[in-house]
């Protein structure tokens, strides 16, 4: 299968804690390639585009305030290896970090996360959301 891309995010939790650098160490060390990265901090209007798909769950609002609250930055990066979405997917763990600890020890989210918002890491969920996001960011 050919080489595809996905979006990940470190979340403003993870970033301000200081483990971005062992998190991107981690992605390299199993076998992505970072095509493209940047810190930023999301505007408003971006943090509820990239979310729009959540708009009629309960915690909507509250992710897009979290992700785009003045002065905490986030790390985006687009990666690149073979079934890039499913893989980071895998590498991330469950959305719950309490669950992840249990089921996926090694996952990003139980070694970083705190609860199933504040869970250190974004993927994409499919190849279009992968391109949405990566347009939204990038």
């Amino acid at each position: 299968s050919k080489a595809e891309r996905t979006c990940a995010l470190i979340k403003p939790d993870a970033f301000a804690a200081g483990y971005k650098d062992a998190i991107v160490e981690r992605i390299l060390a199993e076998g992505f390639k970072i095509v493209n990265s940047k810190d930023l901090m999301l505007t408003t209007k971006q943090a509820e585009e990239f979310y729009e798909e959540h708009q009629a769950r309960s915690f909507y609002r509250e992710l897009v305030e979290w992700m785009s609250t003045p002065d905490q930055p986030i790390h985006a990066m687009v990666l690149e290896r073979e079934n890039a979405v499913k893989a980071w997917r895998e590498l991330a763990g469950p959305t719950n970090s309490a669950n992840a600890r249990k089921v996926a020890p090694q996952s990003i989210r139980a070694l970083y996360g705190t609860d199933s918002s504040k869970n250190a890491v974004h993927g994409s969920d499919s190849l279009e959301s992968a391109q949405r996001e990566i347009r939204i960011i990038f």
